[in-house]
């Protein structure tokens, strides 16, 4: 499995990897993290005065975490939209476009994004108020969905849900760059929700543990336990295929996402034994060198029945097979094992803000 500067880096911040030269890492990593932690402080406590928030004419949503990496932002991003389309709203979500080689280019999850929402207009922006205003006067958009919004605080939001991923949630206890946290734990009681996703891939001992944590910190906010629930294959020219298709395939999975660990073991709850497993940076764009990788990995590995990939990776790759083996994405949902109640009632509030004669 190639190990990639992520990978290393979590292993250090986490305390896997031992040794002086590790723990001469740590101590400098601690180092740096002081003045970050201190410039996140200061600039929280500016929103917290209210200072340099902009407010828009349509209710806002924003959807974000507290961690580096991936934490099902887009399976909820795709729930969501779903949840107000079938209530007839007009939507369209707003993001930065963060991992985007070029302004004019889409990123990884707007691909991934249009591709299940055809209906949804996704607008990137580093500005996301320009993003957003554009969103309500050419677009008719009646409610922004705001993605990785957590701590872009300029654009007011109605609604702020931050997703916790059961398989790394607090960002091993330390601020960036020591740890794995965008800001430290008590940015959480700005949240109205908090929704764990990958709730299934930990032992219950360990979501108990999470839940009783996050109820120290946010006593006042609902806590939501999310599965990214396997749904089905697809292929890039947009077929399904059930899941059991894999059953005694030798398959080999690859990807290029923020927690690759929590892909393959979404992978292994279905019974499927993936027999090996290559890793590449997040927001990776594959090039040729990396076809050729793939096909040499495959070569020394394989052979194999199946190559699996997330759907993040398989619009970037656009082909049906790769290395001489069947491609497919691992396609997930979220879902809510205890019901959406709490969530539901947040967004029927939302809901109740727009105006009936825009309907």
């Amino acid at each position: 499995m190639r190990n990639d500067v992520a990978s290393r880096f979590r292993d250090i911040a986490s305390g896997k990897t031992q040794g002086v030269v590790a723990s001469f890492a740590r101590i400098l990593l601690s180092v740096a993290e002081a003045p970050y932690r201190w410039v996140v402080t200061v600039r929280n406590r500016r929103f917290d005065r209210g200072r340099n928030v902009t407010h828009v004419d349509v209710p806002v949503i924003s959807v974000g975490n507290l961690t580096l990496g991936g934490t099902g932002k887009t399976p909820f991003i795709e729930w969501l939209a779903h949840w107000f389309r079938q209530r007839e709203v007009r939507v369209s979500i707003v993001s930065r476009g963060y991992g985007a080689k070029k302004a004019e280019q889409r990123n990884d999850e707007a691909k991934q994004l249009d591709h299940l929402l055809p209906d949804v207009p996704h607008l990137q922006n580093p500005d996301r108020i320009t993003a957003a205003n554009v969103a309500i006067e050419e677009l008719a958009t009646q409610l922004i969905l705001l993605d990785d919004g957590f701590q872009h605080r300029r654009l007011a939001r109605d609604l702020d849900i931050v997703l916790i991923d059961a398989t790394e949630p607090f960002g091993f206890d330390h601020v960036f760059p020591r740890g794995a946290l965008r800001e430290p734990l008590d940015g959480l009681r700005r949240a109205d929700l908090i929704v764990i996703t990958r709730s299934d891939l930990v032992e219950p001992e360990q979501l108990q543990a999470i839940q009783h944590r996050l109820e120290q910190i946010v006593p006042d906010s609902p806590i939501l336990i999310a599965v990214h629930q396997p749904a089905h294959l697809r292929t890039s020219s947009g077929r399904t295929v059930a899941l059991d298709h894999l059953t005694g395939k030798r398959i080999g999975i690859f990807c290029a996402i923020g927690n690759p660990a929590a892909f393959q073991k979404s992978i292994a709850k279905t019974g499927a034994v993936v027999t090996d497993a290559l890793e590449f940076p997040d927001h990776h764009v594959f090039n040729e060198a990396d076809m050729a990788e793939i096909q040499r990995w495959v070569q020394q590995a394989g052979p194999f029945d199946v190559l699996l990939c997330t759907h993040k990776d398989l619009v970037k790759l656009n082909v049906d097979r790769l290395a001489g083996c069947p491609l497919f994405a691992f396609s997930i949902q979220m879902a809510f094992p205890n019901g959406a109640d709490a969530l539901e009632v947040k967004l029927q509030n939302v809901l109740d803000q727009i105006p009936a004669d825009a309907w």
